[in-house]
């Protein structure tokens, strides 16, 4: 009789524990801009489905080389995305960037037109399916590397969009990874977007984060920053933080320990969501 209650006990356990936890929903959004179709992997928290409320929503962009789904299968705790979405009550969406877009509307290749993918027609799909904070007081962004020039870039541009943006390890200024060493393979990289000739430094300069300190400024969206003191990718980051520092822009930096690594990342994207919760928190839309 004992062995039995104890056996209901743990039944009883198991299902408590089972019934916790965010959900992740795969969820096709097409693009007429583009003219096909990509999948998005959305994080649910755990009390999404018990309540009736709007809930605000983080973007998390990956980076090069990288698919939709990076976050959620490249962290060492593959639980790291799900876990935050759950103690922040946020709904966190990971889009498709392809390889090595940038998140800009390419000039010269309309299959490669991820800005307006991202900003309107990704945005409008996630808004359109779950319940969200449809304004920018309850939308933001945040990625790593090629993402975390994304998400400044986007919010840069489309401050009516969101509230707060952030940069992890972020390749803020494509000019700089074009030395000599590695230029040819750079160039080659970014053909879906620049085409098979690259461009000229002024193309590259009118899309890099580094030349959007005026438009940071103009904006006042709230900003975090970090990228690790052994990243290949320091030194724009450090030439960054000083031009806004120059502009009295406010904004986080850090630097840390650590190189271009999940490692890295895995520890960084806690302190931008518990930056992003003070910040919808203030805005009124944070879910209790």
């Amino acid at each position: 009789m004992k062995k039995l209650q104890l056996l209901v006990i743990a039944l009883l356990l198991s299902n408590t524990f089972l019934s916790f936890g965010a959900t992740v929903d795969t969820l096709q959004i097409p693009s007429s801009a583009m003219n096909k179709s990509y999948k998005a992997a959305i994080v649910l928290p755990n009390s999404y489905a018990k309540s009736k409320l709007n809930y605000p929503v983080l973007y998390l962009l990956h980076g090069a080389y990288g698919h939709f789904k990076d976050w959620l299968s490249s962290t060492p705790d593959k639980n790291v995305v799900k876990n935050l979405a759950d103690q922040y009550n946020i709904i966190i969406v990971m889009p498709e960037g392809e390889t090595f877009s940038f998140y800009l509307d390419s000039p010269v290749n309309k299959g490669s037109q991820f800005e307006t993918y991202i900003t309107t027609e990704v945005i409008q799909k996630i808004d359109q399916t779950y319940r969200t904070v449809n304004d920018k007081k309850g939308r933001i962004i945040t990625g790593l590397s090629m993402g975390g020039h994304g998400a400044l870039y986007l919010s840069a541009r489309h401050p009516e969009l969101f509230c707060a943006a952030g940069s992890m390890s972020g390749a803020v200024d494509m000019g700089s990874m074009l030395n000599p060493e590695s230029a040819d393979k750079v160039i080659k990289l970014m053909e879906p977007v620049f085409g098979p000739q690259g461009a000229s430094q002024e193309v590259y300069a009118s899309h890099a984060v580094l030349g959007m300190v005026d438009k940071m400024k103009a904006n006042k969206l709230a900003l975090i920053i970090d990228c690790g003191v052994d990243d290949f990718l320091i030194e724009p980051n450090r030439e960054l933080h000083r031009r806004l520092v120059y502009s009295k822009v406010p904004h986080d930096y850090t630097e840390r320990p650590g190189a271009h690594t999940w490692e890295y990342w895995e520890n960084s994207l806690p302190y931008h969501v518990l930056f992003f919760s003070k910040i919808l928190k203030n805005n009124g839309v944070a879910v209790k």
